[in-house]
Parts: C-alpha cells; sequence; structure tokens
C-alpha cells in the first residue's frame, strides 16, 4: 500500500510562494497595466498634466510609415536572429556530442558568450566591424567589400544581427547538448546495427526526439529577439542609419525616453506585448503539434 505524505502548515506554503507572486506582480503585471492605461493618456513634455484620448494613440501608431516600418525591420530581424542561434547551435552541440579529448575545454568556450551582456556583445561586434580601425572591417575592405555600417543600412542590419545571434547561441547550444546526451545510445547504435547511414539516424531519431527542445527554444529565441536585443541595437547602431535597425522594443525606449511620448510609446509597448502574446499562443497551439514527447 502507497504512503503519502500530507503537510498539515496551511500558511507555510503561501509565504514561501509569496516572494515569487510579490516579483510577478510588481515587475509584470503592474508595469503592464500602467502601459494601458498610459496607453490611453496624452501627456504634456513637462508631465504635468494628461488628457484621457482613448484609442488615439493606437490609431496614429498605424498611421506613422516609420512605425510600419519599424514592423518590417522587427519581422525580419527575429526571423534572422531565430535561424541563426539555433541552427549553428545544433551544428555546435552535435560537434560537441562526440568530442571526447579536451571536450570540457571545448564546451566550456562555446558557453562563454551567454556570460557577456548584450550591451557588451555590441560593442565588441561593434570593435570588430568599426570602419577604419576594426580588424575584420579592413579585411573586407581588403576583399573589395565597400564596408560602412554607419553609412548602409543593410549592412547595419546585417551586424546588429550577427551580435544579437552570437550572443544567444550559447544558451541554444547548452540545451541542445542536454537534449542530445539525453537520447539513448542504445536506440541511435540498433539504428547502424540495421544499417542506418549517419544523416538517416539524425534525422529520423535525433531531431524527432529533440522536437521538445527545439520548441522551447524557438518560442525563448522568439521572445529574445523581440525584446533583450535592445542593448546590442542601442550599442551598435542606436538604432539607424535612417531607422535600418530600430526595431519595435527600440522604438518603444526612442519615443518615450528620447521623444517624450509617454501616451505614444505606452501603446506602442502594449502593441508589442500583444504581437508577441499572440505569436507565442500560435507556436503552442500549431508548431507544438509537431513535438514529439
Amino acid at each position: 500500500m502507497e504512503r503519502r505524505v500530507v503537510f498539515g502548515g496551511k500558511l507555510l506554503p503561501y509565504l514561501l510562494v509569496a516572494p515569487q507572486l510579490a516579483v510577478t506582480l510588481v515587475f509584470f503585471f503592474w508595469p503592464a497595466a500602467e502601459a494601458v492605461y498610459f496607453s490611453t493618456q496624452q501627456q504634456d513634455a513637462f508631465g504635468l498634466s494628461t488628457l484621457f484620448v482613448g484609442f488615439e494613440n493606437f490609431t496614429s501608431l498605424f498611421a506613422d510609415p516609420d512605425y510600419l516600418h519599424a514592423f518590417k525591420v522587427t519581422a525580419l530581424f527575429s526571423v534572422a536572429v531565430t535561424a541563426l542561434a539555433m541552427l549553428p547551435a545544433l551544428l555546435l552541440a552535435v560537434m560537441a556530442d562526440r568530442v571526447v579529448r579536451f571536450a570540457a575545454v571545448y564546451k566550456t568556450a562555446l558557453m562563454l558568450p551567454y556570460a557577456v551582456a548584450p550591451a557588451i556583445a555590441g560593442v565588441l561586434w561593434l570593435f570588430l566591424f568599426a570602419p577604419g580601425v576594426g580588424v575584420l572591417a579592413n579585411a573586407l575592405r581588403w576583399a573589395g567589400i565597400d564596408w560602412n555600417f554607419l553609412l548602409d543600412g543593410n549592412q547595419a542590419l546585417a551586424l546588429v544581427i550577427v551580435a544579437a545571434a552570437w550572443k544567444q547561441l550559447s544558451y541554444n547550444f547548452l540545451f541542445f547538448l542536454a537534449g542530445l546526451q539525453a537520447i539513448p545510445k542504445s536506440l541511435l547504435e540498433a539504428a547502424a546495427i540495421d544499417g542506418a547511414g549517419g544523416w538517416h539516424r539524425f534525422r529520423t531519431i535525433v531531431l524527432p526526439l529533440l522536437s521538445p527542445t527545439t520548441f522551447f527554444l524557438f518560442v525563448v529565441d522568439v521572445v529574445y529577439a523581440f525584446f533583450e536585443t535592445f542593448g546590442v541595437i542601442h550599442a551598435v547602431t542606436g538604432g539607424g542609419p535612417s531607422k535600418a535597425t530600430e526595431i519595435l522594443i527600440y522604438k518603444v525606449y526612442y519615443d518615450g525616453v528620447v521623444g517624450l511620448d509617454l501616451g505614444g510609446s505606452s501603446a506602442q509597448s502594449v502593441v508589442l506585448m500583444i504581437i508577441v502574446i499572440a505569436l507565442t499562443a500560435v507556436q503552442f497551439r500549431y508548431v507544438e503539434r509537431r513535438v514529439h514527447y
């Protein structure tokens, strides 16, 4: 007969959960509620008075060509960052899973970028590609490529995509490696005995068993591209040149802090929050169907 331990205390469980609930309320729900409130207000530049304007801030947003441009930049940026952060991480994890000699050194070196703050990661790539003084920038010039991301918007966008993906690559690598090591080796050995080649084993055994990890990282990387890449863009391009790298989260900051448009900035943050919630819901609704647990 199975015995179950029943905890008789009623107050202690609530006290243990209370710190996390307080953090969630103070740093998530409270700011979200304030953003919704201020999105319906119009405030003067000095913050002395506010006027209720309803949905006027939202209608002004979607009539603004700069905001629609930020939408397009964010879509391209998030797709590119997610792809570049996941595919090389999976390749490196597969290689690390096979390394025997100096495996600890190899894995530690690949995890180091995750310990770097986004702004620092942006500065590192800025030094490498700075026109005139950057090592890689000079190499591109010697190869005949006219590199100057301060003037070329496409080059600036490519630079921040690479910097942001490099920052997230270590996180993805760590989870992919853990997922690969959790796959029973007996399955791969049995497939090899049956004559399945390396690519066939990877496609029919490894990828399906790795799909929960892949799905989790896909959701995390999309959220990362929308929110946590602000430091990279702020340090490298500041949204320029000519708003070529101004994604939605950076526009929220620029319009609210620099432009002092608190109502419009709050409306943008509400729209951004709705977009991320909708994307996450779609991912769980449709993408998770292909996940094999």
